[in-house]
């Protein structure tokens, strides 16, 4: 008879709180707020401001480490991709509609490293899963790890992570389509509508997706554990 799953350790409160607002405030909020600021108050480069943006997730990086003693996996991705965005922001012409197209890219990118980490040993959800799931305990922690013995976890990270990379592509590529054939001006107001739009769709769908699968596991476990007592008998 296979496994059960174990139960989910009680979340700690206080660890949660910690960790939440040093992921939001660090990974998020300084960011937006420092390339806002040197761009429109101070007058710095897209590539300059997004470079010296970057290091916020650099210091949260720094304060999970010590912290926790581990790196943390959405504080290195957001770093890479405020790289690749600064480094994207040099390419090429520097117009309106190129910046808009530039910015499709990066999601686009997103999308594609969600499809390559299919052929990694773990997907990129199972990460991102850990950083949400979890309060980042050592407890919470090792039992999300422990769950990647079971099929039915791998096989919803991996289902989880194709979705995801699949929608990102299909946003950039959109995106980028409707660049050249609408006005920048109410391409600079659909954008973020479409990025956000999309971040919360994948966010329901997720957590759907996620509860229905629990569930079956659940009612497989528990026809499992009958069909044995029931040979016992």
């Amino acid at each position: 008879m296979s496994a059960s799953a174990p139960a989910k350790p009680a979340r700690s409160g206080g660890a949660s709180a910690i960790g939440w607002v040093l992921t939001i405030g660090l990974n998020v909020v300084a960011p937006i707020l420092t390339y806002n600021t040197l761009t429109e108050d101070h007058g710095w480069s897209e590539f300059s401001a997004l470079l010296l943006s970057s290091a916020w997730p650099v210091l949260d990086t720094a304060i999970m480490a010590a912290w926790r003693r581990k790196i943390d996996e959405f504080a290195m991705v957001t770093l890479v991709f405020l790289v690749i965005t600064a480094v994207v922001s040099l390419v090429g012409a520097h117009t309106a509609r190129a910046l808009l197209i530039k910015d499709s890219s990066v999601t686009g990118l997103f999308g594609l490293l969600c499809l390559g980490t299919l052929l990694a040993p773990r997907p990129l959800m199972f990460y991102f899963g850990r950083k949400f799931a979890t309060d980042g305990t050592p407890e919470s922690t090792a039992w999300w790890n422990g769950m990647w013995q079971f099929e039915g976890f791998r096989s919803t990270m991996r289902t989880m992570t194709l979705v995801w990379g699949v929608a990102y592509v299909a946003e950039a590529l959109v995106r980028i389509a409707l660049a050249y054939v609408l006005a920048t001006r109410t391409m600079v107001t659909l954008s973020p509508i479409m990025i956000y739009g999309v971040l919360g769709a994948l966010g329901v769908w997720t957590a759907w997706f996620g509860k229905r699968r629990a569930a079956e596991g659940a009612r497989r476990q528990a026809e499992a554990e009958a069909a044995a007592a029931a040979a016992t008998a």
